[in-house]
């Protein structure tokens, strides 16, 4: 089945927020074994989006909207439909009596211009929407199956998972796609095809590599008459996958660095402290993204002046020798943590966000600090020039690189995608 995608919004072609359904929807397609061939974004015009839906259903048999559902005058998705397939919109006695429902159990009258939410045409049948007001619309016509959602993505995501996706699974039957993605850090997207070279020609199930804000992903996909099946294909793959790359692996689909990196922590029975400076707490902020990170991060200091690195232990001759930015600060940093709040684990940055030279060093400009029980490392490199892509990079690779130390200490080291002992 040809798939499109509709996004309606004007607030989408000014720039004011990002489509992301567009691409989260795009995701749950690939699954179920259909091809999405276009992706169109039209403004909050009735008669330009009823344009778009007539292309749209001339040449997809699947069309999914999302966005223009709601009461005020600009929400416009419902009259276009009724437009392009020439049919009348009729408020359901049934929908309008859910809606004043909704209201009146958070204390408040509904307001009659949401009647227009409670409107069906002929083909169409709602969808339930259990978290805001705006039911959706499944809609057969021709052969056709039109889909509408809400444009607010907790909304859309519901209703696709418990309304429109076992509707849609119901009629296609056929064969699917599963896929599965590893996710990798510390290692470049091409040195890591050049791994993985020999197994990317594979057709059934398929292997490819792309470079992600998170490091580099390798994803596989399958295809087969049931789920078992693709995921058996996947399962042998794999293996062969993490025979020459798995030390790099850090997680799979959903999973996070820093997640993985918690469990770590958690396994070994660490704590961990931070001090850092060019990322301004990002390190911190993204460390305690994990849930139960409580049980081994300790704290961190955003030590971003040169006063409050001396005040919390970096010591100032080290400072007034190597220069700010540099692995001697860095590495002290890290100590300075791990001391000052008691962990067993200090991680230190300091760096160059930009956009002006620092210490005579460019933006870009990396170095990292280690601690771990009293043995010191550093890590250094340079790592982009826009302020926001530093500060991520740098966050990144400090993850990376305490990973693959807390790997070194058990005598588990990547080395050109293998375990070595």
């Amino acid at each position: 089945m040809q798939a499109e995608i509709i996004s309606v919004g004007t607030e989408l072609l000014l720039g004011e927020i990002v489509d992301t359904n567009a691409a989260w929807l795009a995701q749950q397609l690939s699954p179920l074994g259909v091809d999405l061939y276009w992706v169109s974004t039209v403004g909050d015009n009735q008669g330009r989006l009823a344009q778009v839906l007539r292309r749209a259903l001339d040449r997809s048999g699947l069309v999914i909207v999302t966005g223009g559902l709601g009461p005020t005058e600009d929400d416009v998705t419902r009259e276009a439909i009724a437009e392009a397939l020439g049919e009348e919109m009729v408020v359901q006695p049934e929908l309008a009596e859910h809606l004043r429902c909704f209201f009146a159990q958070r204390g408040y009258t509904m307001p009659e211009r949401n009647l227009k939410q409670a409107t069906l045409i002929a083909s169409a049948r709602a969808l339930d929407n259990p978290v805001g007001t705006a039911p959706g619309w499944w809609v057969e016509h021709q052969d056709h199956i039109l889909v509408t959602m809400p444009g607010v993505p907790f909304e859309m995501e519901r209703m696709w998972r418990d309304q429109a996706l076992p509707r849609l699974r119901a009629r296609l039957g056929g064969e699917i796609i599963v896929t599965r993605t590893f996710k990798t850090v510390g290692i470049g997207e091409s040195r890591a095809e050049e791994l993985v070279s020999h197994l990317i020609h594979s057709f059934n199930p398929s292997l490819a590599t792309y470079a992600k804000r998170d490091g580099v992903h390798l994803r596989v996909a399958a295809k087969a008459a049931t789920e078992a099946q693709a995921r058996a294909m996947i399962a042998d793959l794999e293996a062969r996958v993490r025979e020459v790359i798995g030390p790099y692996i850090y997680g799979v689909d959903d999973e996070t660095l820093e997640s993985a990196l918690g469990q770590l922590f958690r396994e070994r029975g660490l704590t961990l402290a931070t001090m850092e400076s060019c990322t301004g707490g990002l390190l911190a902020s993204t460390i305690t993204d994990a849930p139960g990170s409580s049980a081994y991060f300790r704290g961190g200091m955003v030590a971003y002046a040169i006063a409050a690195k001396e005040q919390w232990g970096v010591d100032p001759a080290i400072i007034k020798e190597y220069g700010v930015v540099s692995p001697q600060v860095a590495a002290a940093m890290a100590t300075a943590a791990r001391r000052e709040v008691g962990a067993d684990v200090g991680l230190g940055i300091t760096g160059v966000a930009g956009p002006d030279p620092l210490d005579g060093q460019p933006p870009g400009t990396l170095y990292l600090g280690l601690d771990i029980q009293g043995q010191v490392d550093t890590f250094s490199g340079f790592y982009g020039s826009e302020r926001r892509q530093v500060k991520r990079v740098a966050v990144l690779y400090a993850l990376g690189f305490l990973r693959r130390k807390l790997l070194e200490l058990e005598g588990t080291v990547p080395v050109d995608g293998r375990l070595s002992k």
